[in-house]
């Protein structure tokens, strides 16, 4: 390993590039993030063009530049799901055999039965797929004169647990989701747990996004793992760490916005470690993607490639930065879900400029192209780039 090396690795959370070839499977032929939210909205996005993005297959809205600054290319997901948990694990080397569970009937009326009896309440709100805003909306004035949970699930492996701050205190929350993360194992094993806190009066209640905390499955052994045991850092900012169930970092640093998360992710990087910064820019999708929100998606793509130029003036020489995406979340489409899409794959560093890195095979390429950059061992799944 060069002394001093850093990868930084940003998560554009749904920034998705075309529908997969088995998106059929999933509802999803058709999606396309990245280029119906330029179609639609008109915007530019020259920093990340300048990089190549232009120049990855599928990707029909931005120019292709003479000379690109970075590698580019997609990833094509092999885990069989399209959220958050699927590919970041594959991110990682985690390949999954089976999808985790998914309720979209709600969840067994035994198990929330015992649910309530362990937290000690006298019954629950809703159980069933629901937008959380809408959750929010619709059953809010019933929690806050019952104090029941709200709880609810989506297309994604995700309980969800809403509740007012003001009726149901924040840790009580967190315990509650707590409990159910204990019994969503087994047979029953899904791969996110969520608090979803809540604030406001009848008729203009509001998500406190900035206190969701989420209780994930802990991951089995990954190259976090190795680079972890090898001495080296691994600091995770904004959900990332959440997402493996705190397993394999050295640091945790708190974000709860996309500005914010780049503002720690900049701090980091000018830091003397060597290691690897792991970011997750959540906006795209949960402000906008879900909400199908295009114009406020965009601005999001403008914001974060306005900001570029800054990260890559932050690379020491032996540094390199990779933004990647995880699935989509075609603003533009039907519904409210994910979409089963290709994975966004740019690379900036040294021998990096004008490589095609075409169509990788797996998301975990990204896991042995770490290890091969920090020298670390590792024989999982992936192919360095």
């Amino acid at each position: 390993m060069l002394v001093g090396m850093k990868i930084t690795t940003i998560v554009l959370d749904s920034v998705g590039l075309g529908y997969l070839p088995d998106a059929a499977q999933f509802g999803d032929e058709g999606a396309d993030t990245l280029d119906h939210t330029v179609l639609k909205t008109g915007i530019e996005l020259p920093h990340l063009a300048a990089l190549g993005l232009g120049h990855v297959p599928g990707v029909h809205t931005l120019p292709r530049v003479a000379k690109p600054q970075g590698a580019f290319g997609r990833m094509l997901e092999v885990n069989p799901g399209k959220d958050t948990s699927t590919g970041h694990w594959e991110f990682v080397g985690i390949r999954l055999t089976h999808p985790f569970q998914v309720f979209p009937q709600g969840y067994p009326q035994d198990f929330l039965a015992e649910y309530c009896r362990r937290i000690g309440v006298g019954g629950y709100l809703l159980n069933r797929p629901y937008s959380g805003t809408e959750a929010i909306r619709d059953y809010g004035d019933e929690h806050l004169r019952t104090g029941f949970p709200i709880v609810y699930t989506s297309a994604d492996s995700v309980f969800q647990v809403a509740a007012h701050i003001g009726k149901v205190p924040l840790e009580t929350l967190y315990d509650w989701c707590r409990v159910a993360r204990e019994m969503l194992v087994g047979p029953l094993a899904c791969a996110r747990v969520i608090a979803r806190p809540f604030e406001g009066e009848p008729g203009r209640y509001y998500r406190r996004e900035d206190l969701r905390k989420d209780f994930a499955l802990e991951p089995p052994h990954n190259v976090l793992d190795e680079i972890k045991a090898a001495g080296l850092e691994v600091v995770g900012v904004g959900k990332i760490p959440d997402i493996y169930a705190h397993r394999g970092f050295t640091r945790e640093v708190k974000s709860g916005s996309n500005e914010e998360g780049l503002a720690r992710t900049l701090e980091l990087m000018r830091q003397d470690f060597s290691g690897l910064i792991f970011t997750n820019l959540v906006d795209f999708d949960a402000k906008y993607g879900h909400r199908r929100n295009p114009q406020g998606y965009a601005q999001a793509l403008v914001d974060f490639d306005a900001r570029l130029p800054e990260l890559l003036a932050a690379l020491g020489p032996d540094d390199h930065l990779f933004i990647v995406s995880d699935h989509g979340n075609d603003p533009t489409y039907r519904g409210t879900d994910h979409t089963r899409e290709y994975g966004m794959l740019l690379v900036a560093g040294p021998g990096m400029a004008g490589r095609d890195l075409g169509t990788r095979a797996t998301f975990a390429d990204l896991a042995a192209s770490w290890a091969r950059l920090l020298g670390v061992r590792w024989n999982g799944e992936g192919v360095s780039i």
